[in-house]
């Protein structure tokens, strides 16, 4: 699930990046122009790439991490009851 609400941060921001650089590389001349609009593509794509990957990454551990101290503290005061009744 982490990974899919960070598509929707990653790719807006990576788009961004990308046409920032572009736009601050047609402002200069020669290779320097070059290297500055290169450079943005390459930070913005491997912001939409490695973004979901990092965020999934994390959301697993912290979702594990939740697990475990919920069952801990599942087993001490007794987890959550539900009741369910045919109608």
């Amino acid at each position: 699930m982490m990974l899919v609400m960070s598509l929707l941060i990653s790719i807006p921001y990576g788009l961004i990046v990308i046409v920032i650089s572009l736009s601050g590389a047609s402002m200069g001349r020669g290779q320097d122009a070059l290297a500055l609009g290169g450079g943005g593509v390459v930070v913005g794509l491997a912001i939409m790439i490695g973004l979901p990957i990092f965020y999934a990454i994390i959301g697993f551990i912290f979702g594990a991490i939740g697990a475990i101290v919920y069952n801990i503290l599942a087993g001490m005061v007794g987890g959550i009851e539900i009741e369910v009744e045919n109608i």
